[in-house]
């Protein structure tokens, strides 16, 4: 919205406007009143959503760039901080890549989402289901263009699996990805694929390429009026590693990894600063949302500061990373936040920013939008921070305000450890022989590269048998989806933000305490991640989709609760909200969603239905909502509180002259409808019976898209 940000009732009331239907004579609106929901949606046609841009490093530490205290020099990324808001305890959605980045897309935990640890496509089953709803797809049902840049990661078709999604899946109207890290290095790449074909040799460095593409989009968009979100994902400083040999000069000798890392950031920030350019060119910058962070801690032990642990593990220094949010005019330049937040966190911090709804389902992550706009210096979370990966080490942590908690299950996962053992020695004895064990290991550890990479080519296949016996395992999943929880650490991060100090025997209370929420935060997930041993359909796909369906918040189970899950109708009223509100609230999204022919029918609703559900939402003035339901609450219907309580309308038999009477009664006597809303209102009371749980599946999944022109079925 150029110049001006809705606040969510100013968003809901103009919605609300927008949307009052003009059924009939009998509504007297005055003209002057008409004149005025005129003038107000004129100016909600003329202004615009901002656009949402989200720039993700790869395996970018704590400390390493210079606005968050680090080596490298990143002019463009400090004046990003510098005019927004700097967050000094933001985290990754998991220690490790292809967890972290269903976190950022999705605003739940890795686990819930399916995904156990780093996907490798041609051995897994595993990618990021369907069934998951992203932020693309949010924003695409809100009338945003959509691109994906960069690293992927979350599953893409192989010859073994060719049935796997791809970003196209997950709402991006374009995308320029690949599969995982840039090959064979960040220079010359030839693994990039465009809409799905592949791209061959591109030449130049991969922050470069993703950055000229991104710039490509943005000028030959189809339609300029639309918002765009743009989600661009480097590959850099991941290993493989190479940067132009100029940047590599400033940190050192062209030999030594940690001046070829340090350069690879350096040039992700120049790449950055083209981006920023071509943004500014193509649109207002203060129409733009900017969110800058990395999937998660760095290899190097150098580049986490004083934090314990490394990329993969779930100490701080593999999950702590820099954070940094950028709308100027909305976001106070210069401001430095230690309230605890993460990429769990954008999915429902940029609903709230741009005043949209977050989809129905448990989100882990909490709305940032009032701390970041100044509105509160703090944010009320319902659960902790959590994370889990069953190859970390540890597996599991939370953090709870000041405090942080870490846990070991019980167990080990089968690896075969003595073959391990064996290509591990065989690894160092070739870098020895080769004299370049010290130089290849510079500034990391042995046991680090292993994991990230070696320049030489011999080692380098050596470590690729030594990946496929360290890679995620799929037979693994029942037994740690069984396993529990046996050891726990417990640090203050305010007092001790290295984890030294182990708390519990001090602080007793507080360790039952984040023992508790760990446990159960553990067991919720693991419970609700999806097993791929099995020989289900991923959840979401597959004819016979023995549909595995997002955790919903009601038990309700009619096809008016299939309706409201598929358009993610909110269904509860907000802090302060009266049900009148929710009701105008829920006809505004309406009035959106029909303008983008997005509204989604499921079996035994019909248009009637549909029309109906209006007519309870609406009242016979403009100056308020829920004819219905501001006596008969959602979700139940009822209100049995009340005096006299109010019975619920589900699952009840009343027939159309049944349901005549009693709108003629006195209870009713200011609600006026005519036979054709009577009609309306009885098809939606008859949508409100419960289903089987699997005939209720089907209603979710066989919705389709209603026609909102024309006659009334």
């Amino acid at each position: 919205m150029i110049g001006k940000t809705y606040s969510r009732s100013e968003t809901r009331q103009d919605f609300r406007q927008s949307n009052l239907r003009p059924t009939a004579p009998k509504l007297l609106t005055s003209f002057a009143t008409l004149c005025v929901l005129l003038a107000s949606n004129i100016s909600l046609a003329e202004s615009r959503l901002p656009n949402v841009v989200v720039l993700l490093s790869d395996d970018l530490g704590w400390k390493d760039i210079s606005c968050f205290g680090g080596p490298v020099r990143t002019p463009t990324l400090d004046r990003l901080a510098s005019e927004g808001m700097r967050f000094t305890d933001f985290y990754s959605g998991a220690a490790v890549c292809s967890p972290s980045r269903a976190v950022l897309l999705t605003g739940r935990t890795n686990l819930r989402c399916g995904i156990y640890s780093w996907i490798n496509d041609n051995d897994q089953r595993i990618h990021l289901p369907k069934s998951e709803v992203t932020i693309a797809e949010l924003l695409k049902a809100e009338g945003y263009a959509t691109a994906h840049f960069g690293k992927w990661h979350l599953g893409m078709p192989t010859a073994k699996y060719p049935d796997k999604p791809t970003p196209s899946d997950h709402g991006f109207d374009y995308w320029f990805a690949t599969a995982n890290n840039a090959g064979p290095s960040h220079r010359n790449p030839k693994n990039f694929i465009r809409d799905g074909k592949k791209v061959g040799e591109l030449e130049g460095y991969s922050c470069d390429l993703v950055v000229t593409e991104a710039a490509g989009w943005l000028d030959r968009r189809s339609n300029k009026e639309v918002p765009f979100f743009l989600n661009v994902w480097f590959h850099e400083p991941h290993a493989p590693l190479a940067a132009p040999d100029d940047l590599v000069q400033q940190y050192g000798e062209e030999s030594d990894p940690a001046a070829v890392y340090s350069a690879t950031v350096a040039n992700t920030d120049r790449a950055i600063k083209r981006l920023l350019e071509k943004l500014h060119d193509v649109e207002e910058p203060d129409n733009t949302i900017i969110i800058y962070a990395s999937d998660n801690g760095s290899y190097r032990s150098d580049r986490v500061g004083d934090l314990r642990g490394i990329k993969g593990s779930n100490y701080e220094g593999g999950i702590r990373v820099p954070g940094v949010f950028h709308w100027p005019g909305h976001i106070a330049a210069g401001a430095v936040t230690s309230e605890p937040a993460g990429l769990v966190d954008l999915v429902p911090t940029v609903c709230g920013l741009i005043g949209i709804q977050p989809p129905q389902v448990h989100l882990d992550g909490t709305d940032l939008s009032d701390l970041l706009t100044g509105k509160s210096e703090k944010v009320a979370r319902d659960q902790p921070l959590f994370w889990g990966e069953p190859l970390g080490g540890p597996p599991f942590a939370i953090r709870d305000g000041r405090y942080s908690m870490v846990a070991y299950r019980e167990g080990e996962v089968p690896k075969d450890q003595q073959a391990i053992a064996s290509i591990k020695a065989r690894i160092e004895a070739t870098l020895r022989t080769k004299g370049i064990f010290e130089t290849e290991t510079r500034g990391s550890s042995f046991e680090a590269k292993l994991f990230e990479g070696f320049s030489d080519r011999e080692v380098e296949t050596l470590r690729g048998q030594f990946i496929q016996l360290n890679q995620f395992h799929e037979s693994w999943i029942p037994a740690i989806k069984q396993s529990k929880l046996t050891r726990f650490e417990l640090y203050d991060l305010v007092e001790d933000p290295s984890q030294k100090r182990e708390l519990s025997v001090r602080l007793p209370q507080v360790h039952y305490r984040l023992k508790s929420k760990i446990q159960q935060l553990a067991s919720d997930a693991l419970q609700e991640a999806f097993d791929w041993s099995s020989s289900e359909a991923a959840p979401g796909e597959g004819e016979q989709s023995k549909a595995h369906i997002h955790r919903l918040e009601s038990l309700f189970r009619s096809p008016f609760d299939a309706f409201l899950y598929v358009n993610r109708i909110p269904a509860k009223t907000e802090s302060g909200e009266t049900h009148g509100d929710l009701a105008g609230r829920i006809l505004g999204r309406l009035a959106n969603q029909e303008g983008r022919i997005l509204i989604k029918l499921p079996p035994r609703m019909n248009r009637l239905a549909y029309e109906g559900f209006k007519i309870a939402l609406e009242s016979d003035t403009a100056l308020h909502s829920g004819r219905c339901f501001s006596c008969h609450h959602l979700p139940d219907l009822g209100d049995l509180v009340a005096n006299p309580p109010i019975p619920s309308l589900r699952n009840r038999s009343i027939s159309p002259d049944q349901l005549r009477e009693v709108m003629s009664s006195d209870a009713h006597r200011e609600i006026r409808l005519d036979d054709e809303d009577l009609q309306r209102l009885h098809a939606l009371l008859q949508t409100l019976t419960d289903v089987p749980d699997e005939n209720f599946r089907d209603l979710i999944l066989k919705a389709t898209v209603l026609d909102t022109s024309g006659d009334s079925e």
